[in-house]
């Protein structure tokens, strides 16, 4: 995929309400805190984090995606606060077919006030004007009632179901297949 300058230098990018930046190993304390949360963790795929460790742990993780071209992820903090809310990104990039994988999440205090389709909205677009992305995916949760929804809001089609695909927490759930396509997009 021909996406050098979002590899060559991290882009920060700013919305009405929110700076998506490069997450930085001092914000480990407030990753710490949306990562331990069992409710934000409950549809994520992995246990909430149980020390600042394992914070710090994903931090490096995602720092060493960046380095390889594997992934980007943003820090979400609102404009006047620079503390990081959450997180949002692309991964699992597939040259040939010109694809990626989005992955987000918030801290449960900001949850439902708009700020995450603010900021996917951000990354979108950032991706299908200054990459050559053509498709952009989506995995969720089938119980993950709110992320469904904003996906859809989004204007993601629901596009397969995988019947107990995932097993976590002694559970099978169902995966949900949602993709968006560049023309498909409004800019």
């Amino acid at each position: 995929m021909d996406a050098p300058e979002m590899f060559t230098w991290f882009p920060t990018i700013e919305t009405p309400h929110l700076l998506l930046r490069r997450i930085a190993p001092d914000d480990v304390e407030a990753l710490f805190a949306t990562f331990s949360d069992p409710a934000v963790m409950e549809f994520y795929g992995d246990p909430p984090h149980r020390s600042i460790e394992d914070s710090r742990d994903l931090i490096q993780r995602q720092q060493q995606w960046y380095v390889r071209h594997e992934g980007i992820r943003w820090g979400v903090t609102l404009k006047d606060d620079d503390t990081v809310i959450g997180s949002c990104g692309f991964f699992l990039f597939d040259e040939e077919f010109r694809r990626a994988e989005m992955g987000y999440e918030l801290a449960r205090a900001h949850w439902r006030q708009g700020i995450m389709r603010e900021a996917l909205e951000a990354i979108i677009s950032y991706a299908f004007t200054n990459t050559d992305l053509h498709r952009i995916e989506a995995v969720v949760n089938g119980a993950n009632e709110p992320s469904k929804a904003l996906l859809l809001t989004l204007g993601f089609t629901l596009e397969g179901t995988l019947r107990q695909r995932f097993y976590f927490a002694n559970h099978y759930w169902d995966d949900l297949y949602f993709g968006l396509l560049k023309d498909e997009w409004r800019v």
